[in-house]
């Protein structure tokens, strides 16, 4: 099923991030790797990607996109010749980001939508951590799978490297995504990498549930971004259970904690 296209404005790729942890010599080293995946060495787009890594921004994040358009990428894993796909499983579903043609409701096999990544800036702290989603090993997922804009799909993929790998947590992967009633394609997505330090590990059901319930970070409450989603999930009409359970546990907890502070 087919549920819209995007209309965006003159700037569609404008994005503001926060500030990171993250050093910047790992950050370029990391992108670098990335952008080799999706484009031959010897091209110039990888030329200009590496470059503009040489000049951050005051946020410690590559200025890109660049000023004028990349040519076109040569891509060995998302044939450049067929249109780009993008599968997201969180804010990427609601805030896209980049001009898309269409979305659809899609399946991705072998990985499952996890609060499995430590926050230390957005929803959380380094001395309090949140947790945050990522697409972890085994399983299924449902999402939403977008087709880019073909004029944009240079610029779209510059964007997604700037938004998503802001630390190494998540690992840029093309994986095989399947609709109802059409024939799979091959998509870009962002699985978590798990040899990272910021993915959470056995923590089990209450240890999420307590670690969201008290997390706040640069963006707010960790608990909002849950319950926030959990919505978002449920608006969309794909069914997540254990993370619509994780949100109204979340909200008891805090319930609980906000009713005992009143009767102290």
């Amino acid at each position: 099923m087919v549920l819209r296209s995007s209309s965006m404005s003159s700037n569609p790729f404008y994005c503001t991030f926060g500030g990171s942890n993250q050093s910047s010599r790992t950050l370029q080293a990391t992108l670098t790797s990335v952008a080799t995946i999706f484009m031959k060495p010897s091209s110039s787009s990888l030329q200009r990607l590496q470059a503009a890594l040489l000049h951050l921004g005051d946020d410690g994040l590559p200025d890109y996109p660049p000023p004028k358009p990349w040519p076109q990428l040569s891509d060995p894993l998302l044939d450049a010749a067929r249109p780009l796909w993008v599968f997201g499983y969180g804010s990427l579903m609601w805030n896209a980001g980049f001009p898309f043609v269409e979305s659809r409701i899609a399946t991705l096999h072998g990985h499952h939508r996890a609060l499995c990544v430590w926050s230390w800036e957005y929803r959380g702290t380094v001395e309090r951590p949140g947790l945050v989603l990522g697409l972890d090993h085994g399983g299924s997922c449902t999402g939403l799978a977008f087709r880019v804009a073909d004029s944009a799909r240079d610029a779209s993929i510059a964007y997604l490297l700037r938004r998503e790998l802001t630390t190494t947590a998540y690992r840029a992967v093309s994986r095989t995504v399947r609709f109802a009633g059409a024939s799979p394609v091959r998509a870009l997505t962002f699985v978590v990498d798990r040899h990272d330090e910021r993915y959470a590990a056995d923590l089990g059901f209450d240890g999420i549930c307590e670690t969201i319930a008290q997390a706040h970070g640069g963006r707010g409450a960790n608990l909002d971004y849950v319950t926030e989603t959990a919505a978002h999930l449920e608006k969309l009409g794909i069914a997540c259970r254990k993370l619509s359970r994780v949100a109204a546990t979340c909200l008891e907890l805090r319930r609980a904690v906000d009713d005992t502070a009143l009767h102290c």
